[in-house]
């Protein structure tokens, strides 16, 4: 018996000592007959013999592919697998094999032969399994980032789809990848500038510095987004690149967003420690980049984030535009109204001159649909509510600019064609001039310079056999009693100062169905 395999392995134990993995030698009954020092310290024990093999590591839960490995082995004279969880969440690979006792010299036999030992080998994988399963979560995550049904998606505006990203990436940046500080920014190819999506930590002035994808003068990120290739700053005092974000930063990390091969933006991460990332850090935040950037995508936000950007440079062109224009058309109906009947020569360069200032805004406002994309208009403008409003003509009358200011801004982003008038008089010219197209709906405070909201209304039947009007008012007292007489005399939409876009235009949809 001294001279038996199993018996020579414990003999030469001296070599096991040293191994990576943990040995062990079994009996049939599955009773520890012999440990390497590896596996004595992973039960915290210096001496197992006689021990149960699984109460020894704590009666681990076998997850399989094999569930009775050592039956297995004996069984089959082949080397079996399977893969174990501890209580405290350690994992062990083992594989265990029969201990052959053959005669050397002789040719291997075909029917394994009989045998009472198994050896094992076992090998902590607990950091590979935990790093797969945060590799799984951080993909799961991502996914989530933009799991919506079409329905919810249109439903959505953008600055809704902007908030819903920004909110789950910092969630998932916190609490699965335990980053504190955060920063996106989006690549406008145009300009190459590098604009913030979301900072979470970062300083205001490093929120607001200008950078571009370049790989001078513009940072880590403008270097990274200019090469396409991740960036670790191990120590942020001693790196050329390195712009201060996140006050106190002694490390950072930054990957590029990218979007079939093509940079989109990036994401930068940053610490208080010195060599605060490992590469494993950068491969996670690498894989949930890539999820950001799907995720930016299916909401549209690329798209959106330029149509935002356009329709408020055409909102700002065309609010700077609009009241001049307006006093253009009211001066020339005033001057026209004068010659009519006169001086037909001036009266026709008059219409001219009306033509063309309405074509200025008309053009305004197309140019700026063909250069935001329209899945972007559709979001912007609401759906149903754009459709029944577009190409409809109002006319506002009001004293106050920021009133007639508004009425435009608010109008005209769901395709209203807006007109403002100052008084009661200039409105009425208006109308006249505008002949057989007229105004769809008439907006006027009940107070206006020159006459009150109900004599408004006399003075318009005069003109038009039907009066499509509604009066603004605000809380104060109605000396004129003009709401009260026009609600007599058949017009009942009143809109209260100051209102909320929804009331303008719920407003102006009731005065079109009543037409």
């Amino acid at each position: 018996m001294p001279d038996s395999p199993h018996y020579r392995l414990v003999r030469d134990e001296r070599i096991l000592d040293h191994l990576p993995d943990g040995v062990v030698l079994l009996d049939a009954s599955d009773t520890i007959c012999w440990a390497n020092p590896l596996f004595l310290s992973w039960c915290g024990r210096g001496d197992l013999t006689g021990s149960g093999f699984l109460a020894a590591l704590g009666n681990p839960e076998v997850l399989g592919p094999e569930f009775s490995p050592f039956h297995a082995a004996l069984a089959s004279g082949r080397t079996s697998s399977t893969t174990l969880r501890t209580a405290d969440n350690r994992y062990f690979h083992l594989h265990a094999a029969p201990l052959l006792e053959g005669i050397e010299g002789q040719p291997p036999v075909t029917e394994p032969p009989a045998t009472d030992h198994v050896v094992v080998s076992i090998r902590d994988v607990t950091h590979t399994i935990l790093e797969q399963q945060k590799r799984a979560a951080i993909h799961q995550a991502g996914q989530k980032l933009a799991d919506l049904s079409p329905g919810e998606l249109a439903d959505m505006t953008i600055e809704e789809r902007i908030e819903l990203l920004k909110s789950n990436i910092l969630h998932y940046s916190k609490d699965l990848l335990q980053f504190d500080v955060v920063e996106i920014r989006l690549l406008d190819r145009q300009t190459g500038r590098l604009e913030p999506l979301l900072a979470e930590g970062m300083q205001p002035e490093a929120e607001a510095r200008i950078l571009h994808a370049r790989t001078e003068h513009n940072g880590v990120t403008g270097f990274v987004a200019a090469t396409g290739r991740s960036y670790f700053c191990n120590d942020t005092t001693k790196d050329p690149l390195y712009l201060e974000g996140c006050k106190g930063a002694k490390s950072s990390l930054t990957v590029p967003l990218m979007l079939h091969e093509q940079v989109i933006g990036t994401f930068n991460v940053e610490s208080p420690e010195p060599g605060g990332f490992t590469h494993t850090d950068m491969q996670f935040l690498e894989i949930f980049s890539r999820d950001v950037a799907v995720a930016l995508n299916t909401l549209e936000l690329l798209v959106a984030e330029k149509a935002s950007t356009t329709a408020e440079s055409i909102e700002a062109i065309h609010g700077a535009v609009a009241l001049p224009v307006d006093d253009i058309l009211n001066d020339a109906v005033n001057v026209m109204e004068r010659y009519i009947g006169h001086e037909p020569d001036v009266v026709e360069r008059l219409q001219r001159i009306l033509r063309n200032a309405r074509d200025i805004k008309q053009v305004i406002q197309k140019v700026g649909e063909k250069m935001t994309p329209s899945t972007a208009h559709s979001q912007h403008r609401q759906g149903e509510r754009q459709r029944s409003l577009s190409g409809r003509r109002v006319l506002v009358v009001d004293a106050d600019d920021q009133v007639r200011a508004a009425a435009h801004c608010l109008l005209e982003r769901y395709g209203c064609t807006v007109e403002t008038a100052r008084d009661g008089g200039e409105a009425a010219s208006m109308v006249r001039a505008v002949g057989g197209e007229g105004y769809d709906v008439i907006i006027s405070d009940i107070r206006l310079p020159d006459m009150n909201g109900y004599e408004l209304l006399l003075k318009l039947r005069e003109i038009l056999d039907r009066v499509p009007l509604v009066l603004m008012t605000g809380f104060g007292y109605d000396p004129g009693h003009s709401i009260v007489k026009a609600r007599q005399a058949g017009i009942d939409l009143v809109l209260f100062k100051p209102f909320r876009v929804d009331q303008l235009l719920d407003t102006v949809e009731r005065c079109l169905a009543n037409g």
